[in-house]
Parts: C-alpha cells; sequence; structure tokens
C-alpha cells in the first residue's frame, strides 16, 4: 500500500508487480488512507489555490470534451 501511496504510482502497475488483482489492492489502499487520514499534513495556501486551479481546469476540459464529441456525432452524421 505504501508504494502507492508515497510514491503516487498507479494502483494497477503495483498490483501487477506485487501479482495481486487491482480491486484488492484498491481496496487495501482505501483502508490504508481512511486509517491514516489524520497523519496527512493539512495543505498549505498554495496548495490549497493551485487544488482549485486544477479542478477548475478538469472541469472546463470535461466540457471541452463533451463538446467535441457532440461536433464530432453531430458532423459523422451529416456526411453519411
Amino acid at each position: 500500500m505504501k508504494m502507492v501511496v508515497e510514491t503516487s504510482r498507479p494502483i494497477a502497475q503495483v498490483a501487477k508487480e506485487l501479482g495481486v488483482h487491482e480491486a484488492t489492492l484498491g481496496n487495501w489502499v482505501n483502508a490504508y488512507r481512511r486509517e491514516h487520514s489524520d497523519d496527512e499534513p493539512a495543505l498549505t495556501v498554495s496548495e490549497r489555490a493551485r487544488l482549485r486551479e486544477l479542478e477548475r481546469e478538469a472541469r472546463e476540459l470535461r466540457m471541452e470534451n463533451e463538446f467535441l464529441k457532440k461536433a464530432a456525432a453531430y458532423f459523422a452524421k451529416d456526411h453519411r
């Protein structure tokens, strides 16, 4: 679990290396994070600001992606 939590490596990659199912390792990691949530230091002001910015950017990218999917479907239908 610490291989995922401390290094931020993907669960799928670590599970494959350890020879365990990805969902099993995911459950273990989630349980570890719940049990140790108080151990994590609070975010700094700049980290919170960066997190808000990344969340905003993710929302915008999701909206743009949905728009592009709809546009692609429209033009694919139009050319048939």
